[in-house]
C-alpha cells in the first residue's frame, strides 16, 4: 500500500486535459472577467527571456529587443506520443482596446505549419505587421497577445506568458513613456493573484539593480507564488564574489521564494546556430563543473526547468480551480441579476409597459415583504451586515419605535420632579422648589375659587409645560423612520431596474409619492400633538384616578412613618401614649392650604402626564408611522398605477438609452463566456471521475494551498526507490512495518504536518528495507489496519525521509482480515 496525493500525473492524458481546459477558457476571453492560473515570464530587457522560451520549446525566438518584447506572447506546449508529428499554430488574440473591425482583422491571422529550421521569427514579423506595431506605425507596444501553440513528443504540458522586458531609459526605438506602458502591462499580469511569477534575472548585472526583483517582491510580498530564474551564469568570473552571490541566490539564501530558484545557461553568440541537443549538452557540461556542480539537478538546466514549470503550473491550477469556479459562479449570478434588472429589449410601447408592469409587481412584493417582516428574497441579503439590516424595514421600524418609547419615558418631560435634585442634571427639580413655583403660578392665575382651592386650568398649564419636548422627539423619530423608508425604496428599485430607469421612475412617480406620504406623516404628528399642546387635559381613562390615589396614599404613608419615627415608636410595639403619637403624626401634615392645593395640582398633572404619555407613544406608532406611512408603501408603484400612465410617461420612463443597450450586450456576452467556462470546468470534473474513479475537489483547500491531503494508493510507483536515513521507521509509528509516502514533491515543508493514511501490519518480527519501503517478516495468518496520523518530516526531491519527528500512538482504524 502507498500514500499519494490526489493530483494528475505529470505528462499524463489528464494533465493535458487540465491544461487544455484552462487554455480554452483563456482563448474564449474568460480572463477578462476571471483571473486564471498561469505562469508569467517577467524580466528586464536583455535578461534572456527569449532564450528561455527557446530552450523550453525548442523553437527559435527573436533574441533582440524586437516584437517579442513589444507585447505579451502566450506559449502553449503540449506533449504527444513519440509517433505523433510536431504541430504549430500561431494566432493573435486582440486586445480589449481594439474596435470590432480591428478584432476581425487580427483574428484572421492564422498559421498552422512548422517554420523552416524551427525559427518562429518570420511569423513574429508577420504578426508585427498585422498588429501595426513599430516606431513608424505609431504604436510601440500593444495589448494584443501573440498565441503560439506547439505540440510534439519533446514538449511538456506547459503554458507560459512571456511579457515585454522592463526598461527605464528610452532610445530611438522606445521612449520613456513606453517604459511606463510596459511596466503597467507587466504589473497587470503579475498582480493576478493566481499567476505564478517566473522572475528572470540576468547574471550579467547585479540582481539587486534589476527592476523585476523589486517588482516581484512588491507585488508578491510573501514570495509564495514567485519562482526565480537566473540566466547567463557563464558570464560570471569563476571563483568571483559575484559567482558566489548568485550561487547563494540559487540556493534561496538571499531573496527567498517559496518556489525557490532555478538557473540555466543561455546560448552565446558562437552557439547561436547549435541544435537543441547540442545546447543541452553544453549546458549540462557547464553545470557539472565548478561551483554549480553543488546544485541539485532539479534546480539547474533547461530540461529540469520544463518539468519543474509544468509541475508548478499543474499544482497551481488544481489549487485554484475551486476559487476559479466560485468566481465564475459569482460572476454569472451578478450578470443574471443585472440582466434581470435591465429586462428584455424594449423598443415598442407595449414592451415598455410590460417591463414597467413586471417591475411594479416585483417592487410591490418586495416592499410588502420588507413591511411585514418576511425576508425571503435574496434582495435582503445577510442581516449581519449593515446594508442587509437596513433593507429589513420592519426590523428597523420596530427597533426605532422601541427606542422612541424608551426616550419618551426617560427624557420626555421638561422637568424631572424628584425629592432631592442633583446639581449635575439641569432637568431635575426638587418637589419642594417646584411646589413654590406652582404656588406662585396659582396666585397669578386665580379666579373665583375659594381660599385653599385652585383653578383647574392650572393642571393644563403645568402639563403643557411638562410635555414641551414631545414635539422634538416625535419629529426626530419620524425623520429617522422616513429615512429608513427612503433607503429601502431606493434599494428595492436598484435591485429591480437599471440605474437609468430607476432615475426616471424616481423623478416621475416615486419622489412625489414619497413626499406626499411624508406630508401626511407630518400632518398626523401635528394632529397627535395638538390636543396635548393646546387643549385642556381630557381623558376618561380610569387609570388617572388610580394613579392620583396611589400618589396620595404614598405621600400620606410617608408622612405617617416620619411622625411615628419621631415619636419613638418601635416597629413591633405600640406605645400606650396614643395622643403623643397622633400629635407627632399631625405635625407632618401640611397645614398651609395653598401649598396643599399646589401639591394636589402637581399630583393630578403627573398622573395625567403618565396617561397621556402612553397614549402619545401608541398614537405615534400606530396612527402616524404605521397607518400614515408604512402601510401605504406597497402602493407607491403598482401595476394599477402603470396601467393608468399615459403613453408619453411610459416612454419617458421605460424607453431604453444607448447606454442601457450597450450594457445589455456587454452582460450578455459576459454571461455567455462565463457559462461556457462553467461548462468546461464541469466537464473536466466529470472526465476525471470517469478516467480515474476519483473526483477533483472543487472546494477551497484549507489551511493553505501548499497542504495536500493524502490518500491510500493500491500500487505505489515512486520514480526512485525510497531509501530511509532512519534506522527503524517503526520508531516513528509504533507497530508500523510498511508504508510509502509518494510523491514527495507535493508534501508540505518540514514545519507543517499533513494527515496521512498508514497501513500497519503485525505482529512485527523483523524490519527489512527492500528498497521500496520497510516490510517485515510476519506469520502466515495476520491482520492489518489502516490508521490516520499526522506526519511531519522533511523529504528530499525523491521522497527520502530526513529528521522525522516521533508521533504519538496513531488512532486505530478499521481492521481488515487478510492472508498471504
Amino acid at each position: 500500500m502507498a500514500v499519494r496525493t490526489d493530483t494528475v500525473p505529470l505528462q499524463s492524458k489528464d494533465h493535458k486535459t487540465l491544461m487544455d481546459i484552462i487554455d480554452k477558457l483563456r482563448s474564449k476571453g474568460i480572463n477578462r472577467y476571471v483571473n486564471l492560473p498561469q505562469i508569467v515570464v517577467c524580466g528586464d530587457q536583455s535578461s534572456g527571456k527569449s532564450s528561455v522560451l527557446q530552450a523550453i520549446s525548442g523553437m527559435s525566438f527573436p533574441t533582440k529587443d524586437s516584437l517579442c518584447t513589444r507585447f505579451a506572447t502566450e506559449l502553449i506546449l503540449r506533449h504527444t506520443d513519440e509517433h505523433a508529428e510536431e504541430k504549430c499554430c500561431v494566432s493573435i488574440v486582440p486586445g480589449t482596446d481594439r474596435s470590432a473591425i480591428e478584432r476581425a482583422r487580427l483574428e484572421q491571422f492564422q498559421y498552422s505549419e512548422i517554420p523552416d529550421t524551427h525559427n518562429i521569427g518570420t511569423l513574429v514579423d508577420e504578426a508585427k505587421e498585422v498588429m501595426g506595431v513599430g516606431i513608424d506605425r505609431g504604436r510601440t507596444f500593444c495589448k494584443d497577445v501573440l498565441r503560439i501553440e506547439l505540440s510534439g513528443p519533446t514538449q511538456p504540458h506547459l503554458t507560459i506568458v512571456d511579457l515585454p522586458g522592463l526598461f527605464r531609459a528610452g532610445n530611438k526605438e522606445q521612449s520613456a513613456e513606453d517604459a511606463s506602458i510596459v511596466q503597467s502591462l507587466v504589473r497587470s499580469y503579475m498582480e493576478n493573484p493566481r499567476s505564478i511569477i517566473l522572475a528572470v534575472v540576468s547574471a550579467q548585472s547585479n540582481f539587486a539593480l534589476q527592476e523585476v526583483t523589486q517588482l516581484a517582491r512588491d507585488i508578491d510580498v510573501r514570495g509564495v507564488r514567485t519562482l526565480g530564474l537566473i540566466t547567463k551564469p557563464d558570464t560570471l568570473d569563476v571563483g568571483s564574489a559575484s559567482e558566489r552571490d548568485y550561487f547563494d541566490l540559487a540556493q534561496n539564501r538571499d531573496v527567498k521564494f517559496r518556489l525557490g530558484w532555478h538557473i540555466m545557461r543561455n546560448r552565446d553568440f558562437k552557439a547561436r546556430n547549435a541544435t537543441n541537443e547540442e545546447r543541452d549538452q553544453a549546458e549540462a557540461g557547464f553545470f557539472s563543473q565548478g561551483i554549480w556542480a553543488g546544485l541539485p539537478r532539479s534546480q539547474k538546466g533547461a530540461p529540469s526547468l520544463r518539468t519543474r514549470l509544468s509541475e508548478v503550473l499543474k499544482d497551481q491550477i488544481l489549487d485554484q480551480l475551486p476559487d476559479v469556479l466560485e468566481e465564475i459562479h459569482r460572476g454569472m449570478e451578478d450578470c443574471s441579476s443585472r440582466l434581470e434588472r435591465l429586462g428584455v429589449a424594449r423598443s415598442t410601447l407595449a414592451e415598455q409597459r410590460k417591463y414597467l408592469l413586471n417591475a411594479s409587481q416585483q417592487f410591490s412584493s418586495l416592499i410588502t415583504e420588507a413591511r411585514d417582516g418576511f425576508y425571503q428574497d435574496k434582495f435582503f441579503g445577510s442581516a449581519r451586515g449593515d446594508e442587509g439590516y437596513s433593507k429589513r424595514l420592519r426590523a428597523v421600524v420596530q427597533n426605532t419605535l422601541t427606542e422612541f418609547s424608551r426616550e419618551m419615558h426617560i427624557n420626555g418631560q421638561s422637568r424631572n420632579i424628584v425629592d432631592k435634585a442633583s446639581r449635575s442634571d439641569p432637568t431635575q427639580v426638587s418637589r419642594e422648589e417646584y411646589l413654590r413655583e406652582v404656588k406662585h403660578l396659582m396666585r397669578r392665575t386665580r379666579g373665583c375659587e375659594l381660599q385653599g382651592t385652585y383653578n383647574p386650568l392650572i393642571i393644563g398649564e403645568l402639563f403643557h409645560e411638562q410635555c414641551t419636548p414631545w414635539r422634538g422627539w416625535l419629529e426626530d423619530f419620524s425623520g429617522r423612520i422616513y429615512e429608513a423608508v427612503d433607503f429601502t425604496v431606493n434599494a428595492a428599485l436598484t435591485y429591480i431596474v437599471d440605474e437609468d430607469t430607476k432615475a426616471k421612475l424616481w423623478g416621475e412617480l416615486i419622489n412625489d409619492a414619497l413626499d406626499q406620504l411624508n406630508r401626511q406623516l407630518r400632518g398626523k404628528v401635528n394632529e397627535i400633538l395638538r390636543p396635548h399642546e393646546e387643549g385642556h387635559p381630557i381623558t376618561y381613562n380610569h387609570y388617572l384616578t388610580e394613579i392620583v390615589q396611589k400618589i396620595r396614599i404614598g405621600r400620606t404613608r410617608d408622612s405617617i412613618m416620619r411622625g411615628l419615627k419621631e415619636s419613638g415608636v418601635e416597629s413591633k410595639r405600640l406605645s400606650t401614649d396614643l395622643d403623643q403619637c397622633l400629635d407627632m403624626i399631625m405635625k407632618h401634615t401640611e397645614m398651609d392650604m395653598e401649598t396643599l392645593a399646589s401639591s394636589d395640582a402637581v399630583d393630578w398633572m403627573e398622573a395625567y402626564y403618565k396617561v397621556a404619555l402612553k397614549q402619545v407613544v401608541d398614537d405615534f406608532s400606530n396612527l402616524a408611522i404605521e397607518a400614515s406611512l408604512i402601510s401605504k408603501l406597497p402602493s407607491l408603484f403598482t401595476p394599477e398605477i402603470v396601467f393608468d400612465l399615459s403613453e408619453d410617461v411610459v416612454s419617458r420612463i421605460a424607453a431604453e438609452s444607448w447606454e442601457t443597450a450597450d450594457e445589455r450586450k456587454f452582460l450578455t456576452d459576459k454571461m455567455e463566456i462565463l457559462s461556457s467556462g462553467m461548462t468546461e470546468l464541469q466537464r473536466l470534473r466529470k472526465h476525471h471521475q470517469r478516467s480515474s474513479g476519483e473526483n477533483i475537489s472543487l472546494e477551497p483547500r484549507v489551511p493553505s494551498p501548499e497542504l495536500r491531503q493524502t490518500q491510500v494508493s493500491e500500487k505505489p510507483a515512486p520514480e526512485k526507490p525510497l531509501v530511509s536515513t532512519v534506522e527503524s521507521k517503526s520508531a516513528i509509528f509504533p507497530h508500523v512495518t510498511e508504508y510509502v509516502v509518494h510523491p514527495a514533491s507535493l508534501l508540505p515543508p518540514a514545519e507543517e504536518a499533513v494527515p496521512v493514511l498508514v497501513e500497519e501490519r503485525y505482529p512485527v518480527e523483523e524490519a527489512v528495507d527492500d528498497g521500496w519501503g520497510l516490510t517485515s517478516k510476519k506469520s502466515k495468518k495476520s491482520k492489518k489496519r489502516i490508521s490516520s496520523v499526522n506526519w511531519s518530516g522533511n523529504l528530499d526531491q525523491w521522497g527520502n525521509i530526513r529528521k522525522p519527528e516521533p508521533e504519538p500512538e496513531p488512532e486505530l482504524g478499521k481492521y481488515i482480515e487478510y492472508g498471504d
